[in-house]
């Protein structure tokens, strides 16, 4: 007989009892009064009334009429870029956040396998469980070659076996849907280890959605109720989110009333660290459910029972109350608000009224985390000879429309001494983006860009999305080669350089794309730089977001590419001339 029945039975005393609470049951999805009584790190029963298990030694919460509910899950999140989650997992665990589903798309793609383990290493030992998806990022070779092959790909594939691992992230289904690419030996892996493949959807429908439901399982870009129910009508689990990069609580509120709230997850999917300390985490995005109409029970399932499940984390005890679950709770005092009071994480009592009984930890990283920014400034690399342009002197460039979406148009640059330059009074702006990946040369493709509203200087950044490289726009060559120079000094991160001076800057110097400082001060630095760039002339609400997903090919259209402008939608490398 194990430790858990004996005080279940009522034959010995809890370690910790938990009295007066409405319990939230995700399983029925409803609150009943019921005390949680805990053994170690797992619940052991719920009764009615834990007074005969509570001894000397028992260590008493009254909850007087607050929720109690299992640790929140986040079920899709990116914990490698912005800031170390090491440096900021404090704030996770006082929103009530115990668990969450991170992508790797910052160290990954850098450094395949070897970027996944580090931050494996980096997160463990901390007082919220951090799983992992293995990137399909360095396998995919729809604009560029792979960068992991044989054994560099077999390591990646292998990760797939270990415990910490869940399944394969995400998927922009522009790589996978009607063509064949090396990354299906990770989602053959996975579905031989019964873990899932997750997508990004972003502008998927019909029938193209339709064959992606073949190999994802879930996907986290529904912005519509009508999208929401797409995607579970095709089998695929519907993850919504509030973070950082978007509110799509809306999208879920209208689809609830139509599909099993068993087939509806919550995330982030970031929050990033001014919103990490002004905000929340998974607090917020519960409430922002709630508000959307989702029935508070619900909203609260759909952010343990229903993640834990997906990803096979409630055979570990996780996202519920139930006796033999892991003793991962959270108090909240006003559902309205989804206020949390207390968080108990593993047994342990984490946060209590305002008090967090956990601190930022460090990691050291390998030296070449802290070199892994090593480009060309070679002047040649930012021109752009006047010949590239057709015989109306028009080229090709990318129009950023806002948010993460950006498209095709055409523009005539002026031409000095034989080159093609920006326009800032014509909104027109040059861009390059720098290979910085271990294996590459450190050379890339300079084009041009319209949208961001720079009226002088230029800024740059490595902390670009799925690519491993530095980015940079301005309105002169000189201004982007010094702000390009900066960033690879500091090792990594932003820079915005006017007349030829940084005047702001955000180191970055984990892989060039996670900040290791204090994360209020990584919140005050992008302050800086966002103020920075303002000054600038930068249109639009996020300029630093506009930026840095200028390569991003999970929202089709027109991207930025060591080779050329991406195409995504034709799956093609173009060039400057239209």
């Amino acid at each position: 007989m194990n430790d858990l029945q004996s005080v279940a039975l009522g034959d010995e005393t809890a370690d910790l009892v938990i009295t007066g609470g409405r319990v939230c049951l995700p399983e029925k999805g409803e609150f009943q009064s019921r005390d949680v009584v805990v053994v170690d790190d797992r619940v052991a029963a719920l009764p009615e009334d834990a007074d005969p298990v509570v001894g000397e030694e028992t260590q008493v919460i009254t909850a007087s009429n607050r929720v109690v509910a299992p640790g929140f899950v986040d079920a899709h999140t990116h914990l490698d870029l912005h800031q170390t989650f090491e440096n900021a997992y404090h704030y996770v665990v006082e929103g009530g956040t115990t668990t969450v589903v991170s992508e790797v798309t910052g160290y990954g793609p850098a450094f395949g396998a070897e970027g996944v383990e580090q931050f494996l290493a980096a997160t463990s030992y901390l007082p919220v469980r951090v799983r992992a998806v293995v990137p399909p990022q360095p396998l995919l070779d729809t604009f560029e070659p792979p960068r992991d092959e044989g054994e560099d790909a077999e390591a990646l594939v292998d990760l797939l076996s270990d415990d910490r691992v869940v399944g394969v992230g995400e998927t922009d289904w522009i790589h996978a849907v009607g063509r064949d690419t090396p990354a299906e030996r990770l989602y053959e892996r996975a579905d031989a280890e019964d873990k899932t493949v997750s997508g990004h959807a972003a502008g998927c429908s019909g029938e193209k959605l339709s064959a992606f439901a073949t190999i994802i399982d879930d996907d986290h870009e529904a912005i519509s109720g009508e999208d929401v129910i797409e995607r579970v009508e095709n089998g695929i689990h519907a993850i919504g989110r509030y973070g950082s990069i978007r509110d799509d609580m809306e999208a879920i509120g209208e689809a609830y009333p139509h599909v099993p709230t068993a087939e509806l997850s919550l995330s982030t999917d970031g929050m990033w660290p001014r919103e990490l300390i002004g905000e929340g985490y998974m607090d917020v995005v519960v409430r922002r459910a709630i508000e959307e109409g989702v029935e508070p029970a619900d909203a609260i399932r759909m952010a343990t029972l229903n993640p834990a499940r997906h990803f096979g984390l409630a055979e570990e005890g996780v996202g519920s109350l139930s006796p033999g679950s892991v003793a991962d709770i959270v108090l909240i005092d006003d559902l309205d608000t989804v206020n949390v009071t207390t968080v108990v994480s593993g047994g342990e009592v984490v946060y209590n009224k305002g008090e967090s009984k956990v601190a930022p930890r460090t990691h050291e990283y390998p030296d070449r985390f802290y070199d892994s920014v090593n480009v060309s400034t070679d002047p040649e690399q930012f021109r752009v000879p006047a010949d590239a342009a057709n015989d109306d002197g028009e080229i090709r460039a990318v129009e950023y429309r806002g948010g993460l979406l950006s498209g095709e148009t055409v523009v005539s640059p002026p031409e000095e001494d034989g080159e093609l330059v920006a326009d800032p009074e014509e909104d027109l702006l040059k861009a390059t983006l720098l290979d910085r990946h271990p294996k590459g040369d450190g050379t890339g493709f300079t084009g041009f860009v319209t949208g961001l509203g720079l009226d002088s200087g230029a800024v740059a950044t490595s902390v670009v999305w799925e690519t491993t490289g530095v980015l940079a726009v301005g309105t002169n060559d000189e201004d982007v080669r010094t702000a390009v120079s900066h960033v690879e000094e500091m090792g990594g991160g932003w820079a915005v350089v006017e007349s030829g001076e940084v005047v702001a800057e955000l180191p970055t110097r984990v892989a060039g794309v996670c900040s290791d400082l204090e994360v209020e001060e990584t919140a005050k630095l992008y302050d800086a730089v966002e103020s920075a760039l303002r000054r600038l002339g930068a249109e639009g609400d996020r300029p630093m977001l506009a930026v840095q997903t200028m390569t991003f090919p999970g929202v089709p259209q027109l991207k930025f590419s060591f080779s050329g402008y991406a195409d995504i939608m034709h799956r093609e490398i173009v060039g400057l001339k239209p």
